[in-house]
This record gives structure tokens, sequence and C-alpha cells, in this order.
């Protein structure tokens, strides 16, 4: 299973992709909060009253929802109702809502995408290299970002084959490299940006794509230079990997006197996203 936040017009939507189904679960609660066009808590209460109503009936909407961890704005995570998009797409229609076509639509395009990148995963670098163009980030920095991404695909692959599991595990170590190179770790490097649930590489400037790049270069060549394996023994790659990219760092930011590490985000002007409450 694997956690990621959608954006459907300034509201945030959590999901789940179960890739053992290739599914998305999507949190109930959200789709109501979009569709009723209110806070939270009164969108929990809206779903506990439609749940309630909807078991009388006997219906099978409610029996086909499933209760999955995701994240609260605490940063914990939680049980929370989801459903898949064709659970959803039925539930909508128990909703007056004038949101309900755009969001019958959004689901539907947002489940086949998906499918579409699974057949094909070219589609989705495709995608991603559209839509940071439509931000207007550079051809540089989009290349920057994608080289990026393959040498981190490389580092986890590596993990996944050395005893180290998906989740927290590759979450404990990143942030290991990050604290090591950068000298603060992600979430206080987010926090400096302004960043909430954004990726933080996507809000990463050029230098700060490259050093981390680097830093996840290093730990994977020396890990397997060292056939690391467990969480022990690449701990330590981690930690040498990412002082080799914060040696380099200093030295740049010794002749520039510019610091890498810094506020700067590509966020809209005045752009504001509802966070789940």
């Amino acid at each position: 299973m694997k956690n990621e936040l959608a954006i459907f017009e300034g509201y945030q939507i959590r999901r789940v992709y179960d890739e053992k189904s290739e599914t998305w679960w999507f949190s109930v609660v959200d789709i109501i909060r979009v569709l009723t066009q209110s806070d939270f808590q009164a969108a929990r209460k809206y779903w506990k009253v439609l749940k309630g109503r909807l078991n009388k009936e006997g219906s099978q909407l409610v029996t086909n929802c499933h209760q999955l961890k995701m994240p609260a704005a605490d940063g914990k995570n939680y049980l929370t109702d989801a459903a898949t998009a064709e659970t959803l797409l039925r539930l909508i229609q128990s909703v007056p809502s004038p949101k309900a076509e755009p969001i019958k639509l959004w689901l539907a395009k947002t489940g086949y995408e998906r499918m579409q990148e699974i057949a094909d995963p070219a589609r989705a670098l495709a995608r991603a290299r559209e839509t940071w163009q439509k931000q207007g980030r550079s051809a540089k920095w989009i290349e920057q970002r994608m080289t990026g991404q393959e040498t981190r695909n490389k580092l986890t692959d590596y993990w996944a084959d050395h005893d180290i599991k998906k989740g927290d595990e590759f979450a404990i170590l990143t942030n290991l490299i990050h604290q090591e190179w950068s000298g603060v770790s992600v979430q206080s490097h987010k926090n400096l940006k302004g960043l909430q649930t954004e990726n933080l590489r996507d809000h990463m400037s050029e230098a700060e794509l490259i050093f981390t790049a680097l830093a996840e270069l290093s730990t994977r060549q020396i890990a397997e230079s060292e056939e690391a394996t467990g969480m022990v023994e690449n701990k330590a790659a981690a930690k040498t990997g990412g002082r080799i990219a914060k040696k380099a760092r200093l030295e740049l930011e010794a002749k520039t006197g510019k610091k890498v590490v810094t506020q700067e985000n590509f966020l809209p002007p005045g752009k504001v996203v509802k966070p789940i409450q």
C-alpha cells in the first residue's frame, strides 16, 4: 500500500494505492467534504448520518468501504473509511451537490491515467514533465529532477533487495541521508519552504536537487561496494554518503557565499490548499 495525496479544486484528497490489486482507494470523508463544500468535521458528521441511512436501506455501498490507515493533520496515521473509484461513483449519487459531475470526471480520469501508466511507465514520466512545464519549470530543472528521481529509484531498488522494508525503514534512511548532507531533516526542510503535503523535491532548487542526488548516489555505491544488508549496515552507508555531499556543499557555499538549502519554493502566489484537520 502506498499513501499519496491528490488535490481537487484546492481540497486535499487522501488516497492509497494497492499494488497487488492495482487499485486506488480514496478517503470517503475527503470526497464528502468536496461534495458538501464543508469543513472536515462537518463532512465527518455528514458521512456518519449517510452511512447509517445506507445501512438501514441495505445498500452494499457501505460494505464495499474498507478502513485503511491514512495520514491526518497531526502527521499520524489513522484508520479511515476508504472506497474505490467505482464505489465512490455510486456513492456520489446519494449526495446532492453541484460538485457531483466534476468529481465523477476527476475520479474516472485518475483511475484511467493510472491504468495507462501501469501499461506504459513512460506515460508517468511524460505526464510529470508536462506538469512541470505548465508550472513554469525550466528545461534544465526538469532534467535534473528526472535524473535525481532515477538515482533515487536505483537506491530504493537496492534497499528493497537488501532487507530494507518499504515505508518506515525507507523513510528513516532517506531522512538520515538528507540530514547528513543538508544539515536539516526532511520535515524541517519542508517547513523552511512553507510546504505542507507537497513533495519536497518538487520545490527544490537546482542545487538542492543536485546535492540530494549526489548524496543518494554516494550512498548506493558505498552500500553496493560493502554489500550492505539490513538497517544497521545501510544506516552506516547512508551517513557516509550524506557526508560526501555535505563536504561538497560546504565547499561550494564557501566559494559562492550562498546557502544551498533555502526557503525558496515553487508554490503559486496566494494559493491556499484546504488542509485535512
